[in-house]
């Protein structure tokens, strides 16, 4: 790499024994989540909520499935903005893109009309694809593959990601409960803004900040690249208008189409590694392990993504909204989950670090993420049993507990399957592994989008007790596999 385009030497451990760059990146990354789940934490309540009160007058089912839906187009963009940073833009501009789109988005969303609210939700999806998997590629930049920090440099970045996690649904979902749900959503756009302006002036400590492309397209590759995503843009685009007016393309069937590909999409990619020839024989052997941690990563965020559906529609109709006698909206449940994983976040990277060679494989911490998500789900069949009727309340601890277990899981999960991947990812496909990552969310959120059609049609107990079984069984079958995982993960430990 451009000597040029690394960080001063003196970076190397100025943030708490990290890099520099890591405040930076996790600083961008604080008011991303801040906009991002502020929104999603009243994205569902908004389309749930009657047209007379400025909402879109949705059922609960179709609510979750479409907001499901939205996440599922985000992180399925998330390969093309891989694919841009490798070849086109680089890291750094295609993260600068990606967070001009996103606030734009937010923006829009802010105009209280339907039409403004599904342009947003296009230009949040395209701006997040360019930004999180080249955000979570420039911090595996910072380190060396065999620095033992990387783990714990991962898990304070997840610790920062998730202040704004914490702090996005107070302040959106106050808005939208008091002043109005279009209010909520300008606060995302002003955080967006802010996460902007700090990411430009901390630019001189992120490592491979050059305009450049690592491995950018030839100058005639690169025009006939831009040819076709203008033409492809603008194709879809038409198809899609004239399908909408001639009444196929519905609702349910958009949201059906985004599954399929969503399925479809991560088979493809894993082909196209497996057999380019820029792979070689060592890496491809590390991208069989990957597989399973990509299985474990979507059952896990299956769960995960429902805390802003699923579980944000029981808060809102079946859980009480006060605890030591102070009364808040719905959405602040969403605030639980980040305040939990800002708080278990610096314990969870402090042991890893205490116990450097001894830590658990990478495999393993994964394998209990997803059984914590698990008996988070489990734990809801409790409160929800037994209950003649749908008009009962339950504590706000049952909430908050299950959000205690998924939090935690979560932190074991996502930090080390995104380390992991900046590990196990072939030289020639850094950014775009990344991106294969996320594919493992957008298959969570299209798997998410039909099976939370059945929210409104099985009885609450069956529907979380039978999702949260499959995610233990899911992470028991993990567990199992550990001993082929260690001897095939190498150089993730």
């Amino acid at each position: 790499m451009d000597p040029g385009s690394q960080p001063p030497p003196e970076d190397d451990a100025a943030f708490f024994g990290q890099p520099k760059g890591l405040l930076t990146l996790s600083g961008l990354e604080v008011w991303e989540r801040f906009s991002f789940l502020g929104m999603q934490a009243i994205l569902v309540l908004y389309f749930a909520d009657s047209v007379a009160n400025e909402g879109m007058g949705m059922s609960a089912g179709t609510a979750a499935s479409v907001s499901a839906a939205y996440g599922t187009l985000v992180y399925l963009v998330s390969v093309a903005g891989g694919w841009l940073a490798d070849r086109m833009l680089g890291s750094y501009r295609a993260v600068l893109w990606g967070g001009i789109l996103i606030a734009c988005g937010h923006y829009s969303m802010a105009v209280p009309t339907a039409t403004m609210t599904w342009v947003g939700l296009g230009l949040i999806s395209a701006g997040t694809g360019l930004l999180k998997p080249n955000v979570a590629t420039m911090v595996g930049k910072l380190y060396r593959t065999e620095d033992e920090r990387r783990d714990a440099g991962f898990a304070l970045y997840y610790m920062a990601i998730n202040i704004g996690a914490f702090a996005g649904p107070l302040i959106t979902g106050w808005l939208g409960d008091h002043k109005g749900w279009h209010w909520g959503f300008s606060a995302a756009a002003i955080g967006m803004t802010f996460g902007l302006i700090q990411y430009v002036m901390g630019r001189r400590h992120l490592a491979g900040r050059k305009h450049a492309a690592e491995f950018a397209l030839a100058p005639d590759a690169m025009r006939r690249a831009v040819r076709l995503i203008v033409v492809g843009v603008v194709a879809v685009a038409v198809v899609a208008a004239l399908a909408a007016a001639v009444g196929w393309l519905t609702m349910d069937r958009f949201v059906d189409v985004l599954t399929l590909i969503s399925v479809i999409a991560p088979v493809v990619y894993f082909a196209v590694m497996f057999r380019s020839p820029r792979v070689t024989a060592e890496e491809r052997g590390r991208l069989r392990p990957y597989i399973v941690l990509f299985l474990a990563s979507t059952v896990f965020n299956f769960i995960l993504f429902q805390a802003y559906s699923t579980m944000m529609l029981l808060a809102a109709s079946n859980a009480e909204t006060t605890i030591l006698g102070f009364d808040f909206p719905a959405s602040w449940y969403a605030s639980a989950l980040g305040a939990f994983e800002v708080g278990l976040a610096p314990f969870v990277a402090a042991l890893w670090v205490r116990m450097g060679h001894r830590q658990p494989h990478a495999s393993n911490k994964i394998a209990i993420g997803v059984v914590l998500g698990g008996l988070s789900f489990l734990l809801m069949v409790l409160p929800t049993s037994g209950h003649s009727g749908d008009d009962y309340l339950m504590s706000a601890w049952w909430i908050v507990g299950s959000y205690f277990l998924l939090g935690l899981g979560d932190i074991l999960l996502e930090t080390s399957g995104m380390s992991a991947t900046t590990k196990l990812a072939p030289v020639a496909f850094s950014s775009q592994t990344m991106s294969l990552w996320f594919l493992s969310l957008a298959l969570a959120n299209g798997i998410q989008a039909q099976t939370v059609k059945l929210y409104d049609d099985v009885s609450k107990p069956a529907y979380f007790g039978v999702n949260g079984a499959i995610a233990v069984a899911a992470g028991l079958a993990v567990m199992a596999a550990a001993p082929w995982l260690r001897r095939t993960m190498h150089p993730v430990h």
